[in-house]
């Protein structure tokens, strides 16, 4: 599938302004990769930079965006999930406004509906922020119109 045509939307239960993400650009069942343009109308943005809970957020959206691919390749609805924790975050610098992000999540271990990935965020090549989070998968579809 060409991961260009598809709107973040679909793969997401986020909504706008809480979106941290602007597109998926690879998935396998290790590895899931998303890109992301810094705004400076961006509601994590303070002071020309995305602060640390808007690059926790994107962490989390990269993995929602995996879970949400997976449920479009299966024709099912998104599912709301959850951070369950967050572990060894480092953050080496906040991203400028207009920078571009590239977030890579590495499945490390899968468990019912319980996912811990080991998550990384470059600008140019150089590592932002590295962090273990867990994420938990409800059943709870993500509908439009309650989110």
């Amino acid at each position: 599938m060409d991961f260009e045509k598809i709107d973040i939307l679909r793969l997401l239960p986020q909504r706008r302004p809480f979106i941290l993400i602007d597109r998926l650009v690879h998935f396998d069942e290790a590895q899931t990769v998303t890109r992301f343009t810094v705004g400076e109308d961006n509601i994590f943005t303070e002071a020309g930079k995305l602060q640390a809970a808007g690059l926790i957020e994107n962490i989390a959206q990269t993995c929602a965006a995996r879970m949400g691919y997976i449920n479009l390749i299966h024709s099912e609805q998104v599912k709301l999930g959850y951070i369950g924790a967050i572990r060894n975050l480092e953050i080496h610098r906040l991203p400028r406004c207009g920078e571009t992000l590239v977030t890579t999540i590495e499945n490390l271990e899968e468990v019912f509906r319980m996912t811990l990935v080991q998550a990384t965020v470059c600008s140019d090549n150089e590592v932002l922020a590295t962090a273990q989070m867990k994420i938990a998968l409800s059943e709870i579809d993500a509908q439009s119109d309650q989110l």
